[in-house]
């Protein structure tokens, strides 16, 4: 699944292709899995539509909309787009051949496309402000914090209470939300922490090492592009580079980088995870 590098790559390729752009025409598959919103009230509501920014939210993709040249619809509006399992938008020209497994096409003023393509169907695609309230619509937020905004007390806060692994306390979107399975195994790694180490039983240090490498992954996995694991590509469809720079992250039995003991794989919450039994504690 994606997560906040790539996703915030994704928006920022998508942002710098078709902001200012405006939205002449959808088409939506008629699978019903990947819509939060119906695909009729899409096709009605985003249509005309301006596309003012395109950014991130925790692991979802927002879109800002302005009005449209209906004048019965309200000023602005969201369209939210997460991308699941394997999920990809992709601005492209029209002569593109379209791939299997496209769900949702927004065709564009400028001529282009922007595709939905989701052949696991686990994505998704729904509006956000549609109200017939006179009084404006509360934006989307998300679930939990923002992993690159949250300060180091407001970190330590919001884990030292919690009676469960760090691991699994990183993975829980309504504390942090954008972090996966990757960056919880860096960032653990690069902290020194054992992943299945309560959480209420790190020390103010160790979280305090902990919030800085989180950030400091995440920021260096963003400048490249995220990580291509699986079915991974930015909006032009290029992979990203980040996986080169695993320490943990599926070297399970490959010597670590910085010790050389073996690195394990074990399962935490669930999730295959991987760890150094002697550089993490």
């Amino acid at each position: 699944m994606p997560e906040l590098p790539e996703v915030e790559t994704i928006a920022r390729g998508v942002d710098e292709r078709i902001r200012g752009d405006r939205i002449e025409s959808t088409w939506f598959s008629k699978k019903p899995e990947p819509f939060k919103s119906s695909a009729q009230l899409m096709a009605k509501e985003l249509q005309g539509r301006k596309i003012d920014r395109v950014y991130r939210v925790g692991k979802q993709i927002v879109f800002d909309l302005g009005e449209g040249p209906s004048t019965d619809r309200q000023l602005w509006l969201q369209w939210i787009v997460h991308l699941g399992m394997t999920g990809r938008l992709l601005v492209v020209d029209p002569a593109t051949p379209v791939p299997a497994h496209t769900h949702g096409i927004l065709h564009l003023a400028s001529g282009r496309e922007l595709r939905f393509v989701d052949p696991r169907r686990f994505g998704r695609m729904g509006l956000h402000g549609v109200s017939k309230e006179k009084t404006e619509p509360t934006r989307f937020a998300g679930t939990g914090s923002e992993p690159l905004r949250i300060s180091r007390n407001e970190f330590a806060a919001l884990f030292r209470p919690r009676r469960t692994s760090i691991k699994a306390a990183l993975l829980n979107q309504k504390l942090l939300q954008g972090v996966g399975n990757i960056y919880a195994d860096e960032s653990l790694f690069r902290a020194g922490i054992r992943p299945r180490r309560m959480a209420r039983h790190l020390k103010r240090v160790e979280l305090d090492r902990l919030h800085d490498s989180l950030q400091i992954v995440l920021r260096e996995a963003i400048s490249l592009g995220g990580s291509s694991v699986s079915d991974y590509v930015d909006a032009s469809g290029v992979k990203g580079f980040f996986q080169l720079e695993h320490r943990v992250y599926l070297r399970t039995g490959q010597p670590c980088l910085v010790c050389g003991t073996p690195i394990r794989r074990i399962l935490v919450a669930g999730r295959g995870t991987h760890y150094c039994p002697l550089c993490q504690r």
